[in-house]
């Protein structure tokens, strides 16, 4: 492949080029020249478009996809085609798919699966056999096989004496355990945020203590053994200040926080629309707000869209029996750049990488190719055009939402949405 990229804006603070506009030769998947009027030598294609910016490609750490299993909910080669068409360069795979990824021939599918596809795809391994939180999976077996971090999705480990043995036993060969926090014995039968918006609807509540009280027995459960954890998708304010201190104390803990978090909350239940009914719950504004403080402090690592297709059986039902679950690659970006600026959104979108062991590229003569294409500027209304996706399951669908992304260049491709 031979491409030039004209007049892009280069959002990349690792970058000597950051907030230059340039273009960019890309030869063979590597780029060659950045310069402005570069001649076209050896008969390049170009790509021009309106009020184009581009940074390092970006990576969403917890995308669901379905396949196996799953299929009519996604499949993984129209997955990895929304994420191209959406920024991202990279995705984590969650295990929740029928069989679970919990061995090694598993993950062997998946990555036999998304080969040859712009947008890579990393697994990540249950960290239980089958994800029920009793029996620890083979943990060695799936990082020799690809598997990148190991972690139940959405589900959190009862067993404290599982978790603290997995942590020490990963520090062997240097893995990254996900540890979702939510006790179920205190979120019970809860289906939404507990507060005033689930009194007033007669919904059952789930407390932020159920978030907080299983972040705080994880991160002591860190200190006592050591290694690595990934907090996936934190909701409220105190869940951000346990984080916080644990961090000044030296542990090696990292989080995430989904979008629909940053840009929602319960108030949107009162329709009882299910596309709002996700895990952990909606919470208040004033725990949005937190979680924004969050992100801008760095206290918060990175920003994921938690995509999680459902089917219509699954999500057309009442409320208490929906299934919990967004998709979210199509409108993360657009969305974000409604409550965060554009650097903070962009370095919030690469910066997992580190965390779970992908190599990153710096926008750089001699670098990979490995590029978000997108406009921050344009507003427009999020709808079902906008979704690629299989499953319909959008909590933002009817929003406001400002940027457009035109696409990718990953693994010598060009990928334009």
């Amino acid at each position: 492949m031979k491409l030039i990229i004209r007049d892009a804006k280069i959002i990349d603070s690792k970058s000597p080029f950051h907030n230059k506009t340039a273009d960019i030769l890309i030869v063979d998947g590597f780029i060659k020249k950045i310069g402005t009027s570069l001649p076209n030598l050896d008969k390049a294609d170009e790509i021009q478009l309106d009020n184009l910016h581009v940074s390092q490609g970006w990576f969403d750490s917890s995308v669901s996809l379905g396949e196996p299993g799953f299929e009519d909910r996604e499949t993984i080669s129209n997955g990895l085609t929304v994420a191209a068409k959406s920024g991202f360069t990279a995705i984590a795979l969650q295990p929740n798919s029928f069989p679970i990824i919990d061995n090694q021939s598993q993950v062997n599918f998946v990555l036999n699966k998304a080969q040859g596809f712009a947008t890579q795809l990393y697994p990540i391994g249950a960290l239980s056999k089958e994800s029920a939180g009793k029996d620890m999976a083979e943990l060695y077996d799936m990082k020799k096989a690809g598997a990148v971090a190991f972690g139940d999705y959405n589900k959190s480990l009862d067993n404290a004496n599982l978790l603290k043995i997995a942590l020490q036993y990963v520090q062997d060969f240097d893995a990254l355990l996900l540890a979702f926090s939510q006790d179920e014995n205190i979120k019970g039968n809860g289906v939404a945020n507990e507060g005033i918006v689930s009194t007033r609807l007669g919904l059952k509540g789930i407390p932020n203590l159920a978030e907080e009280l299983q972040i705080a027995r994880n991160l002591f459960l860190l200190e006592y053994t050591g290694g690595k954890l990934h907090i996936p998708t934190i909701s409220t304010k105190k869940s951000v200040q346990l984080i916080k201190e644990a961090k000044a104390n030296g542990l090696n803990v990292t989080c995430s926080v989904a979008v629909h978090h940053l840009v929602l909350t319960d108030e949107k239940l009162e329709s009882f629309d299910t596309r709002y009914k996700v895990s952990p719950p909606l919470r208040t504004e004033t725990d949005r707000k937190a979680l924004l403080k969050g992100i801008k402090e760095g206290t918060i690592d990175m920003i994921t869209s938690d995509h999680n297709p459902i089917d219509i059986e699954h999500k057309k039902m009442e409320f208490d029996g929906a299934k919990n679950g967004t998709i979210g690659l199509e409108s993360a970006f657009g969305a974000l750049m409604t409550v965060l600026p554009l650097e903070t959104v962009i370095d919030k979108l690469t910066s997992g990488k580190t965390t779970f062991g992908i190599e990153t590229e710096t926008i750089n003569e001699g670098s990979k190719a490995n590029i978000a294409l997108f406009n921050p500027e344009p507003k427009s209304i999020f709808t079902k055009s906008s979704i690629l996706s299989k499953s319909k399951n959008s909590a933002f669908l009817g929003a406001e939402i400002k940027g457009k992304v035109y696409g990718i260049v990953n693994q010598g491709k060009l990928i334009l949405a």
